[in-house]
């Protein structure tokens, strides 16, 4: 069978090419950004750096752009591919998110901008078929840095610290030009969720160690739960939350 998902076997091997494009430049900013290296250079077509990481963002980016195709498909309407799109620029700045907020506990401000600006571009192409959907991706945006400004002003007057780094803030402000309202409140629940699971482990096992550097970043939770919004239907996360808090509520009361 030639066809997955009403997509030709060709198309698969084409996205998964660029894919292959995308990872290996994926990995050429992860090592610049963060040092603020200039990205489009001549040095780019003189790169011999053949570390086994390169060839993970090309084999990671590779996949979830060919998972990606599957998922949301191939329309006639040039429109209608918004939606893929827009997920096939999002998926390597949230790798690179990821990896660079891992390493160097920051999320470099041309990254954050990169975003931004596809997703203000993206919004726009939006309004061309359905005002409304301006509306939701702008929402998101708000609503993204929203939840983030009162979690980092809440940590700095309660606690005395930030909860959040203002990085965090400006990044989910980014992507909700991306997800929308609805995907952006789905992110920020499933990235605590993630968060608490990945904290208690990280805590335990630094206290084997004896290592007493007690700062997590968040930023890589947040761009993995974009990540898995991506593959799953939307409202699945709240709706699940939703019955979550309601059976423990019985249990309690």
């Amino acid at each position: 069978m030639m066809y997955y998902n009403n997509v030709h076997i060709l198309i698969y091997t084409l996205i998964g090419c660029i894919g292959l494009v995308i990872g290996w430049f994926s990995f050429w900013c992860y090592e610049r950004l963060p040092e603020n290296k200039k990205i489009l250079s001549k040095e780019i077509f003189s790169d011999q750096n053949s570390s086994v990481l390169k060839y993970l963002f090309m084999i990671v980016i590779t996949i979830l752009y060919i998972l990606v195709l599957y998922r949301f498909g191939l329309k006639e309407d040039s429109l209608k591919n918004l939606e893929l799109i827009k997920y096939l620029i999002i998926i390597p700045t949230l790798i690179l998110t990821f990896m660079i907020d891992i390493k160097h506990r920051i999320i470099p401000n041309r990254l954050t901008l990169t975003i931004f600006e596809f997703g203000i571009i993206i919004t726009f192409l939006y309004g061309i078929s359905n005002i409304n959907m301006v509306k939701e991706y702008i929402l998101g945006s708000i609503v993204g840095i929203t939840i983030f400004g009162v979690l980092m002003l809440l940590g700095r007057f309660v606690a005395g610290k930030e909860a959040m780094g203002l990085g965090d803030l400006k990044f989910m402000g980014a992507i909700g030009l991306f997800f929308g309202v609805n995907s952006i409140v789905e992110i920020s629940i499933l990235s605590f969720i993630i968060a608490a699971i990945c904290s208690i482990v990280i805590l335990v096992f630094r206290l084997i160690i004896k290592k007493k550097d007690e700062y997590i970043a968040f930023g890589p939770f947040l761009a993995l739960s974009s990540l898995i919004c991506i593959f799953i239907p939307n409202g699945f996360i709240i709706g699940n939350f939703l019955n979550f808090c309601q059976m423990l509520s019985n249990k309690i009361f």
